[in-house]
């Protein structure tokens, strides 16, 4: 009998608990001071894609703001994480060839390289965040590749660069905009 009661009262404690959770608290109001007005979904949803160019002249050349060789380039943001006096090379949208506003930075970074003869340098390729991580660690390895050939040309020992790419793993900044891309599709310059 005794059993029977500690089931009934198990029973009904759990009723209970389930009845209470079931209706709810009681909603209240908080008085702030503030109107609020009520946010309306809209009528129709369109959503706007932009047209995409799939051609051979992917992207637009961005100017780059940047200080000059040899210049104070600490905080620089579009210095990259590239080591002065040297300069980072900037990409266009999916291409890994160097710009022809970009050979004066890599010229330079070869004269500094070529003065410095115990000077050993890694080329971080790097991405923006658009296309996938596997396409771009290809693309990121592609411009390091680029670079190392372009100083090569120019006189260094590629026995004195590595290449590394990044992909889109380590952007310098975080926004979703064209400067933030353009920031991105960089090559870094970082002595060893």
């Amino acid at each position: 009998m005794k059993g029977n009661l500690v089931k009934m009262m198990a029973v009904a404690s759990l009723m209970a608990s389930v009845s209470l959770l079931s209706s709810g608290c009681s909603k209240s109001t908080v008085e702030t001071g503030e109107e609020v007005k009520p946010v309306t979904p809209p009528t129709e949803s369109k959503v706007v894609v932009p047209p995409v160019d799939v051609g051979d002249d992917m992207g637009s050349e961005e100017p780059i703001e940047s200080s000059p060789m040899g210049g104070d380039q600490a905080g620089a943001i579009s210095e990259g994480r590239t080591n002065g006096p040297m300069l980072p090379v900037y990409f266009d949208f999916d291409k890994s060839n160097i710009r022809d506003d970009q050979q004066e930075r890599i010229i330079g970074n070869a004269d500094y390289m070529k003065s410095n003869p115990g000077v050993r340098i890694s080329i971080e390729g790097n991405c923006d965040e658009r296309g996938t991580n596997e396409y771009n660690m290809a693309l990121g390895e592609r411009r390091a590749q680029a670079a190392k050939k372009y100083l090569t040309n120019l006189g260094v020992s590629s026995s004195r660069m590595t290449t590394v790419s990044y992909g889109e793993e380590k952007p310098l900044l975080y926004g979703h905009d064209e400067y933030s891309w353009a920031q991105n599709r960089r090559d870094d310059f970082v002595i060893r």
